[in-house]
């Protein structure tokens, strides 16, 4: 077989598995996330990319949970930590492991907010077929609560409207 037919070849398969690829329908909803060893679901379709995390620089002057700023594939982008924005009493210190061990999840470019989230571990991809029941956010949840799922080993998955919360007051107003 020549070159020239080898990658003709591949370029079928390719072309084969995009279109293969395209006619199902996806599968996975969510991106299972833990932020303060506590599981949380962010839609697929609201979340960007991945990144693990690097050098951030710290703004003067904003909210506890905005970390700072992060070059992310050429791009600045605003660093939130959503367990201190979630919980403000919270005074997470995460250990240099624990900061090897995170996460920054972009939110899609459909949201127009450069943002990067803070998430302590990726847990997979979860499907709605994986859990058993859902109901409503607790009372009292902020506003960019989901529904509640459980899980076949009852743990309780909250969902965060990632659309929802790049649009609170709160968000929006990163300085102190």
């Amino acid at each position: 077989m020549t070159k020239k037919q080898a990658l003709r070849d591949l370029q079928t398969r390719l072309a084969a598995r995009l279109q293969s690829a395209q006619a199902q329908a996806v599968s996975a909803a969510w991106l299972a996330v833990s932020i303060a060893g506590r599981p949380y679901l962010l839609p697929l379709s609201q979340s960007g990319e991945i990144f693990p995390v690097s050098h951030i620089t710290r703004v003067p002057y904003t909210q506890p949970w905005f970390c700072g700023v992060a070059n992310l594939r050429g791009g600045l982008f605003g660093v939130v930590d959503l367990v201190m924005l979630i919980d403000p009493p919270a005074t997470t210190v995460r250990t240099e492991l624990a900061w090897a061990q995170a996460r920054l999840v972009t939110l899609n470019a459909e949201a127009s907010v450069n943002c990067a989230l803070v998430v302590d571990s990726l847990l997979g991809l979860r499907r709605l077929e994986a859990f058993k029941s859902a109901q409503p956010a607790p009372a009292g949840s902020p506003s960019y609560f989901g529904q509640c799922f459980l899980d076949s080993q009852d743990r309780q998955w909250q969902e965060i409207d990632l659309y929802a919360l790049s649009q609170t007051p709160a968000f929006l107003s990163i300085g102190n």
